[in-house]
C-alpha cells in the first residue's frame, strides 16, 4: 500500500483512470452531440415529409406511397437515438427510492450494481440487435425498396452508444468510489 493512498491503489493508476474517463467523457459528449443534430434532423424530415404526404392527399388528392414507410422507419431511429441522447443527459426515468434512503456509501454500492446491469442490458440489445439485423439481412421493405437489416441496424447501433455512456457512468461512480 501507498503512502497516504487509503484504498490501496496506485497513484499512477488512479492518475491514468481519470485521464481514460476525461477522453471517454470527450468522446461521449461529441458523440451526443452528433446524435442529437441527427435527432433534430431526422424530427424535422419526418415532420416535412408527413407534412407534404398530408398537401399531396387532401389537396392534390395523390398519395405519396413511400412516405408514411420512410416515416415510421424514421421514427424507430428516432426513438432509439433519442433514447440514447436521453440516458446521456441522466433524462431517463429512474427510480432512486432506495437510493434516496441510503447513506452514501450504500447508495454509490447501488448506483455501481445498477450500472453494471444496464451494461449487461446494453450487451444483450446489441448481441439480439445484430441477430435480429441478420434475420432479416435478406428482407426489402415494400414501399421503399431498402435492405430491412438496414432499418434495424439501429438496434445494435443504439446499443454501443449506450455501453459507451453506460460505461462511462461506470467508471465516474468507481472513480466516486475511490475518493
Amino acid at each position: 500500500m501507498f503512502e497516504g493512498d487509503r484504498h490501496g491503489a496506485c497513484p499512477f493508476f488512479m492518475s491514468m483512470l481519470s485521464g481514460v474517463i476525461a477522453r471517454l467523457d470527450r468522446l461521449g459528449s461529441l458523440l451526443n452531440r452528433l446524435v442529437e443534430y441527427l435527432l433534430a434532423t431526422l424530427g424535422m424530415s419526418m415532420a416535412l415529409i408527413i407534412g407534404v404526404q398530408v398537401f399531396c392527399r387532401y389537396v392534390l388528392n395523390q398519395s405519396l406511397f413511400w412516405s408514411e414507410e420512410l416515416a415510421r422507419y424514421m421514427l424507430v431511429y428516432l426513438s432509439f437515438l433519442g433514447a440514447t441522447a436521453a440516458y446521456h443527459r441522466g433524462l431517463h426515468p429512474g427510480v432512486d427510492l432506495l437510493t434516496a434512503r441510503l447513506p452514501g456509501p450504500m447508495a454509490r454500492k447501488l448506483r455501481l450494481l445498477g450500472h453494471l446491469l444496464a451494461l449487461f442490458f446494453f450487451m444483450v440489445l446489441i448481441i439480439s440487435g445484430t441477430r435480429f439485423a441478420w434475420f432479416v439481412r435478406l428482407q426489402i421493405s415494400p414501399a421503399l425498396g431498402i435492405p430491412k437489416w438496414l432499418i434495424l441496424a439501429i438496434i445494435p447501433a443504439s446499443g454501443l452508444i449506450f455501453f459507451l455512456y453506460g460505461l462511462i457512468f461506470l467508471l465516474r461512480e468507481l472513480e466516486e468510489l475511490r475518493r
